[in-house]
């Protein structure tokens, strides 16, 4: 691959931006999430069909979605939710465009919905809505579970970012903010409680973010002083606070000053500090944390070699 802007990984694949606005993906296929006319898994790079213009990619949980230049979205992958947007709950190997979004300047596809956020810093979401992370008011709980067609998170405006999580989201406002919205069983939306909202709820005592990644049940910020605070659930230690207890406010990543950029992942989350150094915490049975074991860590670790 050459030419790759930016990376979007799934819950079993992974894509890549490519410079003049086409996008490659690989890894599992089984509902068309690699977007190339097929359901079969490919260990190498394939081309989405059909894309151009791409500026920006989000892969969700078994479907992948593109922001277009022209402030269109198009998705392809598992549809059972609604979550291509596309006013069917039919999985498409090939992209379908979102039904009736235009204008959207960022996107964020969760385990089985999507958000994109528009130029007046409001939001809006379709697919899967069983948790309220649609955050327009409701809670749909019979199949197929959501709407497959973008409904407006109920009263927020000012946001200026997105993240989607397994089942939940959260927006960072202009004012530094945060407020969250869906699946809350383990305090992933930092409200200081566990039950699930389906309207957007402020994150506890978090002031002077910049910007947000919302993991598979955690979500991380990164402050203006260059520390990062997570919330949510911590089995694993991806709060990175010294513990494994879970965390329904906003606690301190241990001893990481200097982040420049932050993503959290399943079960782990990564911070860039200003040296060009990466340190990771939480899960690392597969290696993820990268310093070269196999133990997870709660606290941050030095990524080997970069």
């Amino acid at each position: 691959l050459t030419g790759v802007t930016a990376i979007a990984a799934g819950g079993y694949h992974t894509c890549a931006l490519i410079s003049g606005g086409t996008v490659q993906c690989w890894g599992y296929n089984y509902s068309g999430q690699l977007g190339n006319g097929t359901t079969t898994d490919s260990t190498v790079p394939v081309s989405v069909t059909g894309l151009t213009g791409a500026i920006a990619i989000s892969a969700g949980g078994v479907h992948t979605c593109a922001l277009l230049s022209g402030g269109t979205v198009q998705c392809w992958g598992y549809n059972y939710f609604g979550q291509l947007g596309d006013r069917t709950n039919t999985n498409s190997d090939l992209p379908v465009s979102g039904s009736g979004l235009i204008g959207a300047i960022a996107i964020a596809a969760g385990g089985g919905h999507t958000c994109v956020l528009l130029p007046d810093g409001t939001v809006q979401c379709w697919g899967n809505n069983y948790s309220g992370q649609l955050g327009n008011g409701t809670t749909t709980t019979l199949p197929p579970y959501g709407s497959n067609v973008p409904v407006r998170v109920t009263d927020l405006t000012g946001s200026i970012a997105i993240s989607a999580g397994q089942n939940h989201n959260c927006a960072l406002l202009s004012g530094g903010t945060v407020q969250c919205w869906g699946r809350n069983h383990y305090g992933q939306l930092g409200d200081g409680g566990t039950t699930n909202s389906n309207v957007p709820m402020s994150v506890t005592g978090l002031t002077g973010a910049t910007t947000i990644s919302a993991g598979y049940e955690h979500t991380c910020a990164l402050l203006a002083d260059t520390t990062v605070q997570c919330w949510g659930y911590n089995g694993y230690g991806q709060l990175g606070n010294g513990t494994t207890a879970n965390s329904n406010a906003p606690v301190s990543v241990s001893s990481l000053t200097g982040v420049t950029a932050i993503d959290a992942g399943s079960y782990h989350a990564c911070a860039r500090l200003s040296g060009g150094t990466v340190q990771c915490w939480g899960w690392n049975a597969y290696g993820q944390l990268g310093n070269g074991t196999t133990t997870d860590s709660n606290v941050p670790v030095t990524v080997s070699g970069l």
